[in-house]
């Protein structure tokens, strides 16, 4: 077993990992970034996460008026695959070309809370680091049912890398994971049943907004039924049934996306004192820096941030702060942010929505207007949707915004400045916007 020494160990080649790593070796310091797979190079968002999936939903979007939907299919997963393909070369080689930045693709685990194993396709070898950064990342949640291993039953992972497109396709999990999918899927020219636990849709959002959402899955005919629990998986010859308190579904593949969890998995944490919290996740102060452990830090969906790459990022620039700044910047920082989900509209959203602030006490205003009303929208044939806005009627600041609409994504971001900077919301019903945008729809929700 090779011994190696380093001022800096990091562990993960996520977004807050591999971008930390680029800051220490510039500043002169030595750096090892270990990965435990060469296909995970960069990290989730590039390889199973954010890009291979919006890829593919457009790459079907693209294709909408196209009647061979398996050609479809076939040619936007060929897309998919060369566009990861270049992304995760070109990660690998802007580390591996700095002169202080050595990647080491193996396994970790700790020793000590100063000393790293690392095991895997570059070797072994016994790491013994100044600092100590965590950044691995999570994965899906399993159900531990009957069946769950059966060859149809695909993660979020492997449903983006199937090699033929499922005639029928059954999600089980009714969240942001499973409507992405289900639009994605739905524009191959699949047949998408959701099957969600929960008896509310999407509860985390307002009612009208939620239902919103069911009726443009309704007449894109992706079928959602409530109140589902699934007993068992059963594998038959051509296809698997999903046998639930509701019946049964046959599918030619099923995905489960009932959330993530971080992983912690052979880490051997416990050997350098590392604790984790009732949810798995390493427990850290708001600097990110490990509890009782002053020289090691995790940051990304390890550490329990909220489980975005734009997240991941606000976690490297918290401990960067750390590193070479005045080490102010927290977590609490970020207290508002906007979140998207890529369905057919996008549904975006940011601080309070009408429920919570009516729990809040606030006296509010409350603004609707559907999509159809943006001209636009109508330039676009992307007509569907809702855009809401929360304010407070006695201060007129922006409490929330919600908007399923075209372009959503996009402009949900001008929220996150308004809302940090106390802009009113008479100045986004007065502001200029150019014509014709889905933006200047703001000025009639405002109005």
């Amino acid at each position: 077993m090779e011994q190696l020494s380093v001022e800096n160990l990091v562990i993960g080649f996520g977004k807050a990992g591999k971008t930390l790593a680029a800051d220490l070796a510039k500043a002169g310091q030595s750096v090892i970034l270990v990965e435990q797979s060469e296909v995970m190079y960069g990290g989730t968002c590039i390889n199973i996460g954010c890009i291979p999936s919006k890829k593919l939903l457009v790459e079907g979007l693209k294709g909408q008026n196209v009647a061979d939907k398996v050609t479809v299919f076939n040619q936007s997963m060929t897309a998919k695959n060369g566009l990861i393909g270049k992304l995760r070369a070109a990660n690998f080689a802007k580390l591996d070309s700095l002169e202080n930045v050595r990647i080491i693709t193996a396994k970790a685990s700790f020793k000590d809370e100063h000393t790293v194993l690392l095991n895997g396709r570059d070797g072994e070898f016994e790491v013994r680091a100044d600092k100590i950064f965590i950044n691995t990342g999570a994965s899906s949640n399993r159900l531990a049912i009957e069946g769950a291993d059966s060859a149809r039953i695909y993660d979020s992972t492997g449903i983006l890398s199937l090699t033929e497109r499922p005639d029928r396709l059954v999600i089980v999990g009714g969240g942001y994971i499973s409507l992405e999918f289900a639009f994605m899927y739905q524009a191959f020219g699949s047949q998408v049943t959701i099957l969600e636990n929960s008896d509310t849709f999407l509860a985390r959002e307002d009612r009208d907004m939620a239902e919103a959402m069911l009726d443009v899955l309704n007449r894109k005919g992706i079928q959602v039924h409530l109140g589902v629990q699934t007993e068992r998986f059963v594998e038959n010859a051509d296809s698997t049934t999903v046998v639930t308190n509701q019946g049964e579904f046959i599918a030619d593949a099923v995905l489960v996306a009932i959330g993530r969890r971080a992983n912690t998995q052979g880490l051997a944490l416990e050997n350098a004192d590392i604790k984790l919290n009732e949810r798995g996740v390493i427990i850290t102060d708001e600097h990110l820096r490990v509890a009782g452990k002053s020289h090691i830090w995790a940051m990304g969906d390890v550490a329990g941030s909220a489980q975005f790459t734009y997240i991941s990022l606000d976690d490297y620039r918290i401990v960067r702060d750390q590193l070479f700044a005045e080490g102010k910047r927290s977590r609490d920082d970020r207290a508002v942010f906007p979140t998207a989900v890529f369905t057919e509209p996008p549904f975006a959203h940011i601080g309070l929505t009408e429920s919570a602030a009516q729990k809040s006490g606030r006296n509010i205003i409350v603004k609707k207007m559907k999509a159809e009303m943006i001209p636009k929208a109508k330039v676009l044939g992307q007509t569907d949707g809702l855009l809401k806005a929360i304010i407070d009627a006695d201060t007129d600041e922006i409490l929330g915004v919600t908007l399923f609409c075209a372009e959503a994504h996009e402009i949900i971001n001008l929220f996150k400045m308004a809302m940090d900077y106390n802009i009113p919301a008479s100045y986004i019903k007065n502001q200029i916007f150019t014509h014709p945008t889905i933006i200047e729809g703001l000025n009639d929700l405002f109005a």
